[in-house]
C-alpha cells in the first residue's frame, strides 16, 4: 500500500498522468469538432483517429515510428532548452540547415565508404545545427538579447540560405528535384523493413521507416543521462532555474547559457539529417517558402512531455501516430482543413499538461490534510469522552 502512495506522489507518476488528461481533453474537443463538421460520420471519424497509423498494419506503424524520428529528436531540442531556462523556437532553422548539411554530404562526399558516409553526414548535421544556434546563445549570453526573438530571425535566415544553396549545389540537371544521396549515405534498415512491412501474397509494402528511430531512442536516453546523472547537466539546469545563483555559486551561466542553444541546436540539426538520409523512398530537401514544421512540433513534443527526455520518445510517436489517423480521414470527406484543427486542439490542449501537474498534488495533498484534520478530531473527542468517565 505504501509503494502505491509513494508511486501516486511521484513526479514520474504525475508528470504522465497530467500528460493523460491533457490528451483525453484534446481528443473530446476533436470529437466535438468532427460532430458539428458532419454529425452522421463524427463516431466513424474519431475511430479512425483512435486507430491511428495502426490502421494500415504493420506498415502503418512503421510510418509512425520513421515520421516520429525527427519529431524525437527537435522534441529533445526544444526540451532541453527548456530544462535550462531558454526556449528554442529556432528549431525550423536548425533542423533545414542540419537538413542540408547531411544530404549535401550525402551527395557530393563521393570517396567516403559505407557506413562511414552516413555518419559523416549526421555528424556534419548536428554541428551545423549546433553553429546555427550558436548565435542566439552569443546574443542571449552576452547582450541579453532574447532568445525569441533571435531565432525567430535566424529561421528566416535558414531556410532563404537553405533554398539559395539546394538550387545550387544539390539540384538534378532539370533544375527541378534535389538529387538522392548515395547508397552509402542512405540510413541503413537494419531489419526495420523487414518486421514493418504487408505482405500479401507475392507484393510487399514496405515503410520508410529505417535505423533513424533507434538511433533517435538512443540520443534521448543519452539526453536524459545528461541532464540527471552528470555534473555538467546539473549545473545547465541550475543556470536555467537562477542564472544569479548560479553565478555565486560559481558557475559560469554565460558559457552554459552559450551552450545550452549549441546542443539545443545540434540536436534540431541532427533530426534534419535522420529524415533526409532515407534512401530514395525518403523525403527530398526542396525550396519551400514555408518553415519546416518538423522543427515547430517539437514544441507540442516537449509540452506534452514536460521536457523530460525519455517522455518525448512517446509523445513524439503519439503526435505521429495521431497526424497520420488524420490523414486518413479524408476517406470519409472530411476537409483538410479540418484535421488541422483537430490535431491543433490536442496540441493545444498539450500545454494544460503543466496545469494537471501543478493540480493533481495539490488535491493528493487536500485530501490528506483533512483525513488528519479528521483523525485529530476523533482522538480530541475520544479524549474528552475519557475524561469524563
Amino acid at each position: 500500500m505504501n509503494k502505491i502512495k509513494n508511486l501516486i506522489k511521484s513526479d514520474g507518476f504525475n508528470n504522465a498522468t497530467s500528460s493523460i488528461f491533457a490528451i483525453l481533453i484534446g481528443l473530446a474537443f476533436g470529437f466535438i469538432i468532427l460532430f458539428i463538421s458532419d454529425p452522421y460520420k463524427a463516431v466513424s471519424g474519431f475511430v479512425i483517429i483512435l486507430k491511428g497509423g495502426f490502421s494500415t498494419g504493420a506498415k502503418g506503424i512503421g510510418q509512425v515510428l520513421y515520421f516520429a524520428t525527427p519529431l524525437i529528436l527537435t522534441g529533445l531540442s526544444v526540451g532541453f532548452a527548456f530544462k535550462t531556462g531558454l526556449f528554442n523556437i529556432g528549431a525550423p532553422g536548425q533542423f533545414i540547415m542540419g537538413a542540408f548539411t547531411a544530404v549535401f554530404i550525402g551527395v557530393k562526399c563521393t570517396i567516403l565508404p559505407a557506413p562511414f558516409h552516413w555518419m559523416i553526414a549526421l555528424l556534419g548535421a548536428a554541428i551545423v545545427g549546433g553553429l546555427w544556434a550558436l548565435i542566439p546563445g552569443i546574443l542571449k549570453a552576452y547582450y541579453n538579447v532574447h532568445e525569441v526573438i533571435s531565432t525567430i530571425m535566424m529561421n528566416y535566415i535558414g531556410m532563404y540560405l537553405c533554398n539559395m544553396l539546394v538550387k545550387a549545389y544539390i539540384f538534378d540537371s532539370n533544375k527541378s528535384l534535389s538529387q538522392n544521396c548515395l547508397p552509402s549515405a542512405d540510413l541503413p534498415k537494419w531489419g526495420l523493413d523487414k518486421i514493418f512491412c504487408n505482405i500479401t501474397g507475392s507484393y510487399s509494402d514496405i515503410s520508410t521507416v529505417n535505423a533513424g528511430i533507434i538511433i533517435a531512442i538512443l540520443v534521448a536516453i543519452i539526453i536524459y543521462i545528461v541532464l540527471n546523472k552528470t555534473i555538467f547537466g546539473y549545473e545547465l539546469k541550475a543556470c536555467g532555474f537562477n542564472p544569479s545563483a548560479s553565478k555565486y555559486a560559481g558557475i559560469n551561466e554565460k558559457r552554459n547559457i552559450v551552450l545550452s542553444m549549441v546542443i539545443s541546436g545540434a540536436l534540431s540539426g541532427f533530426g534534419g539529417g535522420l529524415l533526409y538520409l532515407s534512401g530514395a523512398n525518403g523525403r527530398h530537401i526542396k525550396v519551400v517558402d514555408v518553415l519546416a514544421a518538423e522543427g515547430f512540433n517539437g514544441i507540442p513534443v516537449a509540452l506534452l512531455a514536460l521536457s523530460n527526455p525519455i517522455g518525448v520518445i512517446f509523445s513524439a510517436i503519439f503526435i505521429s501516430y495521431l497526424t497520420l489517423g488524420g490523414n486518413y480521414l479524408q476517406t470519409l470527406n472530411y476537409m483538410p482543413e479540418v484535421i488541422d484543427i483537430i490535431i491543433s486542439c490536442i496540441i493545444y490542449f498539450s500545454a494544460f499538461a503543466l496545469f494537471f501537474k501543478s493540480l493533481l498534488p495539490k488535491y493528493i495533498n487536500k485530501r490528506k490534510n483533512r483525513k488528519n484534520e479528521g483523525s485529530k478530531d476523533v482522538e480530541i473527542i475520544n479524549t474528552i469522552e475519557g475524561g469524563n468517565k
